[in-house]
């Protein structure tokens, strides 16, 4: 099962949603441990929390450790939690073969006995095997698809970072529009920490059931509002040198918003580089702009824009942004505002000729 859909159902359901055995899976840690912590409360439901849990790490733990405790009748409490990180721990790539070492064997084993275990377990317990990635063909993996308690705690695509911040900030009460949740979506990315993080900083600025606006993102994310941006955009796809340097002297970037200042450019970019891609596919420029993200009263100027710029420069651009990402981590010598600065000034620099893209 989709991890969101684990946690809807157990805030929807409690207790009853709770199964004697989950394998959670995936690499979006935040995701995992957002589901341990859910899976932990609701089981601590009627019980003293804290008295009724283990928590183990596979490989320094024996699974025999493991499985008694699960097996172990809960003191003042419905049931128990036992939580195992690392499980992938307990797997080798060697165990297949006929000269598996002893410890290879071992590590089969101890994955051999969580599925029997997980075919016949204690009614008592809720034992919780996290791993980052398992091989599909394991015991536990299969009996865990086919019981259906496998949880799945992948990346969010692209697409889902917008609405996954929209419905979040729901529940801390805090409306969140469309276009500011996108907004905040290309300056931080897909990660989900990084989104939490920046939601709950917006949500404390803000206040209590204010909404999250574009002046909060600005102030708390995003050192350049997107108005703001849009400017230096057009300036910098006209190679407007003068009218750029202006727009970057009205800025008015301090120090230590230059990473995030890229952030709000690279954004930018990365909206032209989709709204080029559906006016190639036949699309107008208002269907082209909804798709890509852009704001309705930029469709027009983008497809101007787009037909005067020279072949090459959206992907010379998107170039830039990652190479300055890098200068700005500490792969260059020179200041970050001279880093940013030059990176600017080499996007309004003449381009190779021709208009395809």
């Amino acid at each position: 099962m989709d991890a969101f859909d684990l946690l809807d159902e157990l805030e929807a359901r409690g207790e009853e949603a709770l199964r004697p055995i989950f394998l959670v899976t995936g690499e979006e840690g935040f995701l995992v441990d957002e589901v341990v912590r859910k899976l932990q409360k609701v089981c601590s439901i009627g019980g003293l929390a804290g008295f009724n849990e283990d928590r183990f790490m596979a490989g320094e733990a024996h699974v025999d450790t493991v499985l008694a405790s699960a097996r172990s009748v809960p003191m003042m409490a419905k049931r128990r939690f036992v939580l195992v990180r690392s499980v992938e721990r307990w797997e080798s790539r060697s165990d297949d073969g006929e000269g598996a070492t002893s410890k290879a064997s071992k590590a089969a084993s101890a994955l051999d006995r969580l599925a029997a275990y997980a075919a016949d377990p204690a009614p008592t317990a809720v034992l919780v095997l996290v791993a980052s990635k398992l091989h599909a063909q394991r015991k536990i993996v299969t009996a865990a698809k086919k019981g259906g308690f496998i949880v799945q705690c992948d990346p969010l695509k692209r697409g889902e970072p917008a609405p996954w911040l929209m419905a979040r900030a729901k529940r801390v009460g805090n409306p969140l529009p469309r276009d500011v949740a996108e907004h905040i979506a290309d300056l931080v990315g897909s990660d989900l920490g990084a989104l939490a993080d920046a939601l709950e900083r917006l949500s404390l600025f803000v206040g209590p059931g204010a909404t999250i606006t574009e002046d909060a993102v600005s102030a708390m994310i995003a050192p350049v509002r997107n108005a703001a941006m849009w400017t230096l955009t057009d300036a910098i796809c006209a190679r407007d040198l003068v009218k750029t340097l202006r727009v970057m002297g009205e800025l008015e970037i301090g120090r230590g918003a230059e990473l995030p200042t890229l952030g709000a450019i690279a954004s930018s970019v990365r909206k032209m580089v989709h709204f080029a891609d559906h006016i190639a596919a036949g699309n107008n420029a208002q269907a082209a702009a909804e798709a890509a993200g852009l704001p309705p009263f930029k469709a027009r100027d983008m497809e101007r824009a787009f037909k005067n710029l020279p072949k090459g420069t959206l992907g010379r651009w998107m170039e830039l942004c990652a190479q300055t990402d890098v200068d700005l981590k500490g792969g260059a010598r020179r200041g970050s505002k001279a880093v940013l600065e030059g990176m600017i000034l080499s996007m309004c620099a003449a381009s190779p000729s021709g208009r395809a893209h």
